[in-house]
């Protein structure tokens, strides 16, 4: 009888455990309209008198601030109830980029602590959940984004596949902008990375992948270059070249074709322009497949890697009607010239990359990968390559092939 009791008490009691958990969900449950949504942020160098009017919320007497060049932070917020929620929901916006977010700068000695002095401005909590931009300025890129990452890389909320992107001229021009073609401006900014992405005119780079980059110690990282126009699109400019955590340079828009090739990167979307030989006539070609192949090989001491790469393209117009393209000695000579054209200027984007020590491509982890032995004897360290990476020696093999030429009613 004592046995049956006790084992009819312990049903309860095991169903009871079982439901505690479950019921613990919600504890710190926030609701959404008690978050401020940070859509995106951008980094700026702020003005001499910024100090003066600086709010001490984050330092005072025996927490004094950093000796550090103060930055200016402006984060877009979304407004509740604004945001469309699909291509045919105004959301209250009116259609009006500006009606939909709210964006909001402050100053700081590092970026946590202008994130302070920015909360202390809003009643609810910050949340970077779903940012997914950071724009900063060149100048402030220059000067090392060190803080930023280190921030950034702590806070469990942001995503890596956010865009990490520095600005020709001040960031904060970008998330004030308000570009015609999205009601929110910073789901543009997201649109032009991917949708280039997707087109062949900017490798896959999130912050993630930027991250992951500058850690390895045989290659640096790059982040997408760009500068907002008159009306208010966003144009990328090139390739912002990084060596550790600053910015050292920036590529011309083409050279971005000539990483991706070296790569082997696809889709291949960029257009390029061949002039004949024995002619001022020129073709209009459109890349689209890539295959490359990188061998490396240990000379006089020095590494020295051979680049063999390939490319596909389509004939997409031509300047005169006296230029016939549907015969095979043509096609010939219009791959040829496109292969030498492309090899130039991707032994150009090797030497810029070697003149800024900055090695985007990561022949470093080539050597690491497959010379452990001397990598481990003569390099060992990233700053060590950094200087070794001005000296390595390249072999660049290109080639092409007209796959299609179009259609023309005759």
């Amino acid at each position: 009888m004592g046995r049956t009791i006790r084992k009819l008490s312990a049903k309860p009691l095991f169903v009871l455990l079982l439901v505690v958990p479950l019921a613990t969900g919600c504890w710190d449950r926030l609701e959404i309209e008690e978050r401020a949504v940070v859509l995106g942020i951008s980094v700026d160098v702020a003005e001499p008198v910024a100090r003066e009017k600086e709010d001490e919320v984050s330092h005072l007497g025996a927490y004094p601030p950093p000796k550090m060049d103060m930055i200016k932070v402006a984060a877009q917020i979304a407004l509740p109830g604004r945001i469309p929620l699909g291509p045919g929901e105004g959301g209250g916006a009116n259609n009006d980029p500006g009606k939909a977010v709210w964006v909001v700068n402050v100053v700081g000695h590092t970026i946590d602590d202008a994130i302070m002095n920015l909360q202390q401005q809003i009643s609810g909590r910050l949340f970077f959940g779903h940012l997914r931009v950071i724009v900063v300025s060149e100048e402030v890129a220059k000067k090392g984004i060190q803080n930023l990452n280190d921030y950034l890389r702590r806070n469990s909320e942001v995503r890596r596949m956010a865009w990490l992107m520095i600005s020709k001229g001040k960031a904060e021009n970008l998330i004030k902008a308000t570009p015609r073609l999205e009601r929110v401006p910073t789901l543009y900014l997201i649109s032009t990375l991917d949708d280039a992405v997707k087109q062949g005119k900017f490798p896959r780079d999130y912050t993630g992948m930027f991250w992951s980059n500058v850690s390895k110690k045989g290659q640096e990282g790059f982040l997408p270059y760009v500068e907002m126009m008159k009306e208010q699109n966003i144009e990328i400019k090139g390739m912002a070249l990084f060596r550790g955590d600053k910015m050292v340079g920036a590529t011309k828009p083409f050279e971005i074709a000539a990483y991706m090739l070296i790569k082997g990167l696809n889709p291949a979307g960029y257009r390029g322009m061949v002039r004949l030989t024995d002619s001022e006539d020129t073709v209009t070609i459109n890349a689209t497949h890539r295959v490359s192949n990188i061998g490396l090989e240990i000379r006089n001491g020095h590494p020295h890697f051979r680049i063999t790469a390939f490319s596909e393209i389509n004939v997409e117009e031509k300047t005169s009607e006296a230029v016939t393209v549907a015969t095979t000695d043509v096609l010939e000579r219009i791959a040829n010239e496109n292969a030498q054209s492309l090899q130039k200027i991707c032994e150009q984007l090797i030497r810029k990359s070697q003149k800024y020590g900055a090695d985007i491509f990561g022949f470093g982890e080539y050597v690491r990968a497959y010379q452990p032995q001397y990598w481990n004897r003569h390099v060992r360290t990233k700053e060590k390559w950094q200087q070794m990476y001005k000296d390595v020696t390249f072999e660049v093999r290109m080639s092409s092939f007209v796959r299609r030429i179009g259609m023309k009613a005759e």
